[in-house]
Order: structure tokens, then sequence, then C-alpha cells
């Protein structure tokens, strides 16, 4: 096997005859994808302790309690559920109904170890969100100013037509079952899988969840009422903004998930150093 492989412990075992480095990362992404690793997490937790001062969620202009949600997290004498619609999904002792770590049991959608703080504190919850929401829409203004500056963007991300066409993304995805995930011809460049998601979330998932995080700002409506407009009123941005944060937990799971079977420390040595090994021979 060419390149990174796992010995029977899952260490990286290195063939040095077989690859060499290349400078992949430069320093501005590495300094975005760390300050990233740690913003979105404390966004993600500090966000489930919000939600849980209200675990329901509406599309429209208002929401109350007896207002039809068309998401929901609770518990009743059954137990702990989330509600989709009309359909329910029992979940008790992971949400709704969970055993704290005193053994008390609470009634909140989602666990103390998943939110920030770890106990019930909504205006704590708030000021983590908003301090690490600044630093995630400055983190972004940074990386795209610098992308542009050390053609990044350019030489990375710019869609060609041929990658787009339904025969070669078929390919790429079999390449992936198949835990092959270099390009022979550009070992140190990107898939075209890669390209969709980075692109998705870069220029599509981070600006949804920044602007439709303005819109529930009281503040933030009186100076751009466009955006009740262009987002539906404050509960369906509230809506979107808890379904694009459950896409890019998603997109980190399944980032996780590659970077394990790709070779865990060639991917986190490459970026904090820059260098990524790959299959000799193969120019970029």
């Amino acid at each position: 096997m060419d390149g990174e492989a796992l010995d029977e412990r899952g260490i990286d075992r290195v063939e040095p005859e077989r690859t060499r480095l290349i400078y992949r990362h430069t320093l501005g992404t590495r300094i975005w994808h760390w300050v990233n690793a740690v913003t979105i997490f404390v966004l993600l937790m500090s966000g489930a302790m919000i939600f849980n001062a209200h675990p329901r969620l509406y599309w429209g202009q208002y929401g109350a309690n007896f207002d039809r949600a068309w998401l929901e997290i609770s518990a009743d004498d059954r137990g702990g559920y989330l509600k989709l619609g009309d359909r329910r999904f029992d979940t008790d002792g992971v949400l709704g109904r969970w055993e704290d770590k005193d053994g008390s049991i609470r009634n909140n959608a989602f666990p103390y170890w998943a939110t920030i703080p770890s106990g019930y504190d909504l205006a704590h919850a708030r000021r983590w969100h908003l301090t690490f929401a600044l630093v995630l829409a400055f983190g972004l203004l940074f990386f795209l100013i610098a992308s542009l500056f050390n053609r990044h963007i350019q030489k990375d991300f710019l869609l060609k037509w041929r990658e787009v066409g339904p025969a070669n993304l078929w390919h790429d995805v079999v390449e992936h079952l198949k835990l092959r995930f270099d390009n022979p011809d550009d070992p140190g460049g990107f898939n075209i899988l890669q390209k969709l998601s980075y692109l998705i979330v870069i220029f599509v998932l981070i600006p949804l969840a920044i602007f439709t995080g303005l819109t529930m700002s009281p503040g933030m409506d009186a100076a751009w009422p466009w955006m009740l407009d262009l987002f539906g009123g404050r509960q369906s941005a509230r809506s979107i903004h808890f379904i694009v944060a459950s896409l890019i937990l998603l997109f980190i799971l399944v980032h996780l998930v590659l970077v394990l079977l790709a070779g865990p420390l060639n991917g986190v040595r490459g970026m904090i150093s820059g260098w990524l090994r790959v299959p000799a021979g193969e120019e970029r």
C-alpha cells in the first residue's frame, strides 16, 4: 500500500522509500483550521444550552409553547423523546430526559456533557456563544483574505467542468468506498467530493449560520430589518440556524472518520507543520 498505512495497532506505518513530503497547507489555512476546531465545538455546545431554554422549533414569524413545532425535544410520562412533525422517536437517557453527573434526573433537551456550561445557565451560554460567533465571523474573513493572497481558493477550490460530471462524481464515490482518497495524478490536491464539501461549508453553511444568528438579534433586526424578510421571520431563522449547525456537526464527524481512515498521523502532522506525506514519484 502506497503512502501512509496502519499497522495492527492502528498506528501510521511510514514507508520512506515509497513516499515523499510536499508542502500542502499554508500558515493561514492551518491557523484557521485549529481556531475553528475550538470555535465550532464551543458554538455547538453553547448553542445546545441555549436550545435547552426552549427546545422547540417553528417556521414563520412567531413561535410559542402552544404553536405547532416542526421539531421538539422534550419528555413526558413515557420518557424523553425527539419529535419531528407528527413522528416521535424515543430518546430517553440521551435526549429529553437523562441522568446528571450527580445522579439526578433532568428534563432538558441536551444532556450536561453536550452543553456549555454543563449546568443550566442561559446567560452564560449566550456569552460563550456570542463571543465565539465573533471569532467564527472574523476568522472566516481572515481565511478568505489570506486565501486570495496565497491563491488557495483559486488553486484548490475552483471546480472544473469535467470534475462535476456524473461519471467523475460516481468514480470519486467508488474510490472513497474503496478507501482510496488520493488522486494519483495530483496526490496533494483535493478530490471533487472534498472540493464540494469545503465549498458548501465555507461559502454556504458558515455564512448562513452567521446571518441567521444575526437575524435572531433584536438589535440587528432594528438595523437590518430586511434580514427578517430574507429568512421568513425570526423563528424561521432559528430553525435554519439549527439545521445548519446540525449539518456542520455532520461534516465534522465525516471529516474525522476520513482522517482516521486516510492516516491520522499524516493528516494531523500536515495540518500542524504544513507538510504532507504522499506517494513518491508523483508531482503536485
